[in-house]
């Protein structure tokens, strides 16, 4: 997995895992009819943490009084990496993010009091809640949060992924979708592949995955393989359903997020027993 900075920074490695249940149907790209109007995907949003990159997220339903989500990954945790097969709900924090403008320019801090969610099984992925709002935010420092789609992802799409620690944008399309991501102890479920000019570093992981023609977040950034090896650390490989492996040297990934906002219900609080939730459970 693409490891977090510090480790990073010895073997510039990068770090992540992650993804969400397989569909059982490949998702292709429709033929359009015109091309559509590209939006602009800057910094606004975007978060760095004292290791990782993450984002101000909200849902599809969230409210402008809700209080203020931070996604990142689950490997990025300050309490380390979840074992394969947790999944922590409700813990205490006071992690803080440096919030970004669009030029990259940190402009506030955000302090979080909860781990709301953080698993790296299925998908690798952690959510803060902030002791601040959406609209206190906005009134603020003139910044909105990122939206989170709730679709799934599309074979072929132009993406960008957003790196608040490093302030760098990487842009590539949507390669395709793993039916199983495997690295050392963990697997991820129908994770999404990158095209080969994201070719994300440390500190990267947690990077939200933007659609351009639409704005919206569609996956989080997490991992990689650096150096050809199978399913080791750091060196994940693909598993179809008929469990043949494939690796792909120097190809990075990222876990899709469409499945989380089933599992947020009114004020932005997490229900894991909610209709349509499939994320993994305690």
């Amino acid at each position: 997995m693409n490891k977090p900075l510090l480790a990073a920074l010895s073997s510039l490695a990068i770090a992540g895992l992650g993804a969400t249940p397989a569909v059982a149907a490949p998702h292709t790209a429709a033929k359009p009819t015109a091309k559509a109007a590209a939006v602009t995907v800057n910094f606004a949003g975007t978060v760095s943490l004292s290791n990782c990159s993450g984002s101000v997220i909200r849902f599809p339903n969230s409210a402008d009084t809700d209080p203020a989500l931070v996604m990142t990954n689950g490997h990025c945790l300050e309490t380390g990496f979840p074992e394969p097969g947790e999944v922590i709900t409700g813990q205490s924090s006071s992690r803080s993010f440096g919030l970004l403008n669009s030029a990259g320019t940190k402009v506030a801090t955000l302090r979080a009091n909860q781990v709301v969610y953080s698993t790296m099984t299925d998908t690798d992925v952690t959510i803060y809640r902030t002791t601040t709002t959406y609209a206190k935010i906005k009134s603020s420092y003139g910044i909105s949060p990122l939206t989170v789609q709730d679709t799934h992802p599309t074979a072929g799409t132009p993406i960008k992924v957003v790196s608040g620690y490093w302030k760098r944008i990487y842009s590539c399309n949507v390669d395709g979708f793993v039916y199983r991501l495997k690295e050392g102890d963990w697997t991820w479920k129908d994770s999404l592949r990158y095209t080969s000019s994201c070719n994300t570093i440390g500190g990267t992981s947690g990077s939200p995955v933007i659609d351009t023609n639409t704005g919206k977040v569609v996956a989080v950034n997490n991992t990689g393989n650096e150096d050809g090896q199978r399913c080791t650390e750091n060196n994940p490989c693909e598993v179809d359903a008929n469990g043949n492996v494939t690796v792909r040297q120097g190809i990075n990934y990222a876990e899709e997020t469409y499945l989380i906002p089933a599992c947020f219900t009114t004020g932005n609080q997490l229900n894991l027993s909610a209709a349509g939730c499939t994320l993994p459970k305690p």
